[in-house]
């Protein structure tokens, strides 16, 4: 190739996905992304020039990636080892290291730090950090579960799934619960309102003025919400919710309700007013799998939107915010998207 030439840069399929695919990955790093570009712009034909105008770089930028990658390919495209100090510290000792993390735990204490590690093995806590960050540990973090234990919790978990992702015609379906003992919560002490430079400020502790219990069906389909605040939550006040969404549930439309195995569903009164209505069907949740619960869900977006930062001097107050939550919720619903199948959802856990 004559002095001053741009290389021609020729993609097969492969590696035109690849490029694209380092492009789009979520987390790439950005330099990475860049070469991908330059390389994909000089297979389309563009100068070294034109590129640099298009991309913003400099000629010689665009110059230097499209040769690495006619010579090396995609491996032109990632950086050469640098040069700098041998590793002080081998591969054993690092697998050690890894052991002792997994498998034991410091003296008098539930998990190990960086110090306490770098005091047992005989490094500086920075190489414990980069061992710990190059393997993916973690150990001061922990998370919780919860797995059911209900005998029929794969039929319960196909029965509402099914129902989220393929609702029955002529139908509404309804996810159903209720939050309780919701407090109505007053500073101490006036908040401080957000500023540049300092968010909204207020006082950690708290007057309680009572509390109420939200009752709720949403409807997966419209991501409409039916909502009554009761003071309490028995057997009698689910009844009188029921007979709320009844009354707001068209005729000719059956309903298929999804609620949890809380005792008030579940009482003779409950089964009652079931049998009565024949166009009513109730799907139980699995035990321990509360997450299945769309409503759920809109709980705890109303918790944080509405509740969490809220200043309520009475209980009536409380119930006006929940009230205007809903209704704000109704006027322009968004109805979740359910995304996983029953089997997706068996096979992870």
């Amino acid at each position: 190739m004559a002095k001053g030439r741009a290389v021609a840069v020729m993609l097969d399929d492969a590696e035109q996905a690849a490029l694209t695919a380092l492009i789009r990955k979520h987390g790439a790093p950005q330099s990475l992304a860049l070469r991908a570009r330059i390389v994909l712009a000089a297979a389309d034909g563009l100068t070294n020039k034109e590129i640099a105008m298009h991309l913003n770089v400099c000629a010689h930028t665009a110059g230097v990636w499209r040769n690495r990658f006619a010579r090396d390919g995609l491996d032109g495209l990632y950086d050469e080892p640098r040069p700098g100090a041998p590793r002080q510290i081998g591969d054993d000792e690092i697998a050690a290291t890894i052991r002792k993390t997994l498998e034991t735990r410091p003296q008098g204490a539930t998990h190990w730090s960086l110090r306490t590690m770098a005091k047992a093995v005989g490094h500086s806590p920075s190489t414990i950090h980069r061992i710990w960050q190059a393997f993916g540990l973690q150990p001061h973090r922990t998370e919780t579960f919860k797995l059911s234990s209900d005998p029929l919790f794969v039929e319960k978990v196909r029965d509402i799934v099914g129902l989220y992702l393929s609702p029955p015609e002529r139908a509404v379906v309804l996810c159903v619960d209720e939050k309780s003992q919701v407090q109505a919560l007053d500073r101490t002490q006036p908040l401080l309102p957000m500023r540049p430079g300092q968010p909204e400020r207020h006082t950690h502790d708290y007057t309680r003025h009572g509390t109420t219990s939200l009752f709720a069906a949403l409807d997966v389909k419209a991501g409409t919400v039916i909502g009554k605040c009761m003071p309490r939550h028995r057997t009698q006040e689910f009844r009188k919710f029921l007979d709320e969404v009844e009354r707001n549930v068209p005729a000719n439309l059956d309903i298929h309700v999804v609620m949890d195995n809380y005792g008030t569903h579940k009482t003779k009164l409950i089964r009652n007013w079931f049998v009565k209505r024949p166009r009513w069907h109730v799907h139980y949740t699995p035990t321990s799998a509360s997450w299945i619960n769309q409503v759920e869900r809109f709980f705890a977006l109303l918790t944080d939107r509405a509740i969490r930062r809220g200043v309520f001097r009475s209980v009536a107050d409380l119930e006006r915010a929940i009230t205007a939550y809903i209704d704000t919720n109704n006027a322009d619903p968004k109805p979740f998207r359910w995304t996983k199948s029953a089997d997706d959802i068996l096979a992870s856990i």
